[in-house]
């Protein structure tokens, strides 16, 4: 048996088909749940069991996938997701002191939200930029050999006016 979604959710019509698609195929809950992340930016509690529902799967299935890789998100993000490289080279470069200096800027630790949901932020392994580090992503821009001093400029450009 499996739990009723507390709100319904919308797919969009690509999301069905590739959940269509994908249905009988071994291997499938990763790839789909890559895909519903890849739609909403984190996978909703609804999706979740919408997933579960035309998969076939128990929910507990699911949720073990989604809590065991990092890179599955249950919350959803700031508008502008920062990823700090604690990687090696990141981390032997500082990277941590960039993490702190963004919490200061923010107000807001690793794996949270600014109040206003403009920005969340995260530590990431290796983004493969280890010539420039320490780097960090806003979104999909990649900054290499960041210091302190030049984050207030960077959260300020992506800031909403």
């Amino acid at each position: 048996m499996f739990v009723q979604a507390p709100e319904s959710i919308q797919f969009s019509s690509e999301l069905d088909d590739f959940i269509e698609e994908w249905k009988n195929r071994p291997g499938n809950l990763i790839m789909v749940l890559h895909r519903v992340q890849e739609e909403f930016g984190y996978i909703p509690r609804a999706a979740a069991i919408e997933v579960a529902h035309r998969l076939g799967v128990n929910l507990a299935k699911i949720y073990g996938v989604i809590t065991f890789y990092h890179f599955f998100k249950l919350t959803k993000p700031g508008r502008n997701k920062i990823q700090v490289c604690m990687g090696t080279a990141c981390y032997l470069k500082k990277g941590e002191d960039l993490i702190n200096e963004l919490e200061n800027i923010l107000g807001v630790g690793l794996n949270t939200v600014t109040d206003d949901g403009e920005f969340s932020m995260e530590a990431v392994r290796c983004v493969g930029c280890c010539g420039l580090a320490p780097v960090l992503m806003v979104g999909k821009d990649v900054f290499g050999k960041v210091t302190k001093a030049q984050l207030p400029e960077i959260v300020a450009k992506y800031r909403k006016a």
